[in-house]
């Protein structure tokens, strides 16, 4: 049962582990592995669309680091969290279960590395659309934008107001080395350091084929309407690419879009005479 993207069932059986782990009071060893599981059951399977794996990872990241930090900030709590491990450890009839962890562990490792070394390679169930038709118009803060006759407001500076122009370039700067550069590069190339876990693989704007054959307003659409905004000939895909426009105000996703064209000597592709 879905409700707002979300699957109910799921969200209600995590909830319900969380306040009997409440009432149950365990150890903070327990404590924090059920949090741990319920962060990664609720990213996992309490979405009706799925998260790619990219962002998982990620945010199971920070969350290991957020417990990490919360439990070692306190005397109390660190000690409770080692006491399980150390008798663990120490208790002569627990021998058996410390033998059969560091087996599993390894194994488990192992059988992981195995079963994706395994997985068949299979084409895409139909074709994909590298640069798919953007729709007519879309609405971006409540504004509604016609990707046919939309230009970047701020190129035109470059012409009449140098100084002004030059403020919106590095505003893109700023905004793509804060949010972009982790998978588009440093360069731009696509080749960033979580690029190898997309499908698709980031754009890559160094090509003479890329740039030059879009218009500005494809660049803003595909910015702020994400990996989620594709349409259906776009996919399938798993990127971690989201929806700009929940982060970055217009101007900053014009702003962005002008610097990766700057940056790489690029100008956008003209639109063509008679579309209106």
């Amino acid at each position: 049962m879905t409700l707002y993207g979300f699957n109910v069932l799921v969200i209600l059986a995590l909830a319900a582990v969380l306040v009997g782990l409440r009432w149950l009071r365990p150890s903070m060893l327990v404590w924090a592995a059920a949090w741990w599981l319920a962060v990664y059951s609720f990213i996992r399977f309490a979405f009706a669309t799925p998260v790619p794996a990219s962002v998982q990872k990620l945010y199971l990241g920070i969350l290991t680091l957020a417990l990490f930090a919360y439990i070692t900030s306190d005397r109390t709590r660190a000690a409770g969290f080692m006491r399980p491990i150390a008798q663990l450890v120490t208790t002569p009839r627990l021998r058996p279960v410390l033998l059969a962890i560091l087996v599993a562990i390894p194994a488990l490792a192992a059988w992981n590395v195995w079963a994706k070394m395994r997985v068949p390679l299979e084409a895409p169930a139909f074709g994909r659309t590298i640069h798919p038709a953007p729709p007519s118009e879309i609405t971006v803060h409540d504004q509604p934008v016609s990707l046919i006759t939309a230009v970047n407001p701020y190129r035109e500076l470059a012409a009449t107001e140098p100084e002004a122009y030059a403020k919106h370039l590095g505003n893109g700067k700023r905004v793509y080395y804060e949010n972009c550069f982790y998978c588009h590069g440093d360069a731009m190339a696509g080749d960033g350091m979580y690029a190898h876990s997309l499908n698709p693989i980031p754009s890559n704007f160094t090509d003479a084929g890329v740039l030059p054959n879009l218009q500005e307003s494809f660049i803003f659409w595909r910015i702020s309407k994400g990996g989620p905004g594709l349409p259906e000939e776009g996919g399938p895909w798993d990127t971690a690419m989201p929806a700009w426009e929940s982060f970055l105000t217009t101007e900053e996703m014009w702003d962005v879009a002008l610097f990766v064209y700057e940056f790489n000597g690029y100008k956008p592709r003209a639109r063509e005479e008679g579309h209106e």
